[in-house]
């Protein structure tokens, strides 16, 4: 018997696929909304997290094919210009925010309500994937850290707002992870990134997967509206 499904967003990327793997093993059926098919998940669904109407489809589609949602990784994301606040344009700026934050808050929208059916008391756990960014500001990358660190926000909203409803939420806040996205930064911008960490290395993909695995899982009990590091000493506060 599984422990019902667990949806990740973004599933078709490496961090996504690393989620899928390690719920998968959790005994999680799991789903991938993605834009991009071939997620190795138990069912994966074609789906734009930035429209409102794909994602109640894909919530609905989901609900009939796998059962219940028991979890979600709200994880799609794109980095956007690595460009002074003043320099990106505004195209860039409303594809990061659009895709890093509002589509957050509509994935959400989309699944907390077939959450909320689901049988008390432990209906179901939302982690939300921010980033150390959004804690530092880190600059030349404006949008990114505005977006990831309205995640953090809207974590502590809504963990409060269903703590009484059987539903954790928290946020993980990663340094740079070893994906196809950190393999896009220049070398100079992947040196900066790589001194701020005290360890002198970047997170892997199964680091950030064991933490989601934890705040998805029965040991995590006690813990919503939280952000957890993922930074390698590089973030104390």
């Amino acid at each position: 018997m599984t422990k019902g499904a667990a949806i990740v967003t973004g599933g078709a990327g490496g961090i996504g696929q690393a989620l899928i793997a390690r719920l998968g093993r959790d005994g999680f059926t799991t789903v991938s909304w993605d834009r991009v098919p071939g997620a190795p998940a138990d069912h994966a669904l074609a789906v734009d997290v930035t429209d409102d109407a794909a994602l109640a489809r894909a919530a609905s589609e989901t609900r009939a094919a796998a059962g219940p949602i028991r979890a979600l990784v709200v994880n799609a994301g794109i980095l956007g210009p690595v460009a002074n606040v003043w320099e990106a344009s505004p195209a860039e700026i409303r594809a990061v925010i659009d895709t890093n934050l509002v589509a957050g808050f509509l994935t959400l929208r989309a699944v907390i309500p077939l959450m909320l059916a689901n049988a008390r008391p432990d209906r179901g756990r939302v982690v939300l994937m921010s980033s150390l960014q959004a804690k530092e500001g880190t600059a030349m990358a404006g949008p990114y850290a505005a977006a990831k660190a309205g995640l953090i926000a809207l974590t502590k909203v809504l963990g409060k707002e269903l703590a009484d409803q059987g539903i954790l939420v928290n946020a993980v806040t990663p340094t740079v992870v070893r994906t196809a996205m950190e393999h896009d930064l220049s070398d100079d911008r992947r040196r900066f990134l790589r001194e701020k960490i005290p360890m002198g290395r970047f997170a892997e993909v199964a680091e950030v997967a064991a933490m989601v695995s934890f705040l998805c899982g029965p040991e995590c009990s006690f813990s919503t509206g939280a952000v957890f590091d993922l930074s390698g000493g590089r973030g104390t506060s």
